[in-house]
Order: structure tokens, then sequence, then C-alpha cells
């Protein structure tokens, strides 16, 4: 079984910066997908970004595109998530999923490995 662990989370002004890392417990394959997720309180959990564990395929919502980066490290075998022009609709639990599908969807219901989150606090 695949064990994801996140790190990274905390208080930040808007505007600021942080990055987030998900650490992967096994070796995954291209075919694996890594995906982002974030659920703010009273909202449903929505996708942020992905990538193809074999580092290709970068996709992020809109709401992020061009402030967030997802990239994949092979040697620590982590999957990071930048996150930079922060403002207070980031605030959320931040969620490192995986899905054995070779798809990289939206949906979080085709992902079978999760971790236990990470909260990102964004003050005005």
């Amino acid at each position: 079984t695949v064990q994801l662990r996140e790190s990274g989370g905390s208080s930040v002004q808007a505007g600021g910066s942080l990055r987030l890392s998900c650490t992967v417990s096994v070796p995954v394959s291209g075919v694996y997908c890594l995906a982002w997720f974030r659920q703010a309180s009273g909202k449903e959990r929505e996708r942020v970004a992905s990538i193809r564990a074999d580092g290709t395929f970068p996709n992020y919502d809109d709401s992020v595109k061009g402030r967030f980066i997802v990239s994949r490290d092979h040697a620590q075998n982590t999957v990071s998530l930048q996150m930079s022009r922060l403002n207070h609709e980031d605030t959320a639990e931040y969620y490192c999923a995986a899905n054995p599908t070779g798809v990289c969807v939206t949906d979080q219901a085709r992902y079978m490995f999760w971790g236990q989150g990470t909260q990102v606090t964004v003050s005005s």
C-alpha cells in the first residue's frame, strides 16, 4: 500500500509563499498520478494540482494557475507544491493523494491513497 505524509503547512500573510511537501512511502511508477487537494471549512474538497509520478503533465485548477507549481523529486520520492501570492481563499487543509490509474483526474473518488493533511492559513 502507498502511504503519504504531508508537511509544510503553516500560517502566512496574504501575498506570501509557502512550500508543501508530500513524502511517498514506496516507489511509484509513472502510471501513478500524484495530486494535491484542499478543503476549506464548509466547502467540498477540490483538486488543486496534479502530476504524473514520472514528473510529466503538471496540471492546475484555474484558481491557482500561475501562482502554484507542482513538482516531483524522484530522489526524495516526494511531490511538492510551491505556493506563491497566497490569498485568504487559499486557506484550507491540503491533502496529498495518489491514484494508480495513470489518469490525473479531478474527481477525488478516483484517488485510492490519501495523506492526513496539513493546514494552510492565510491571514490578511
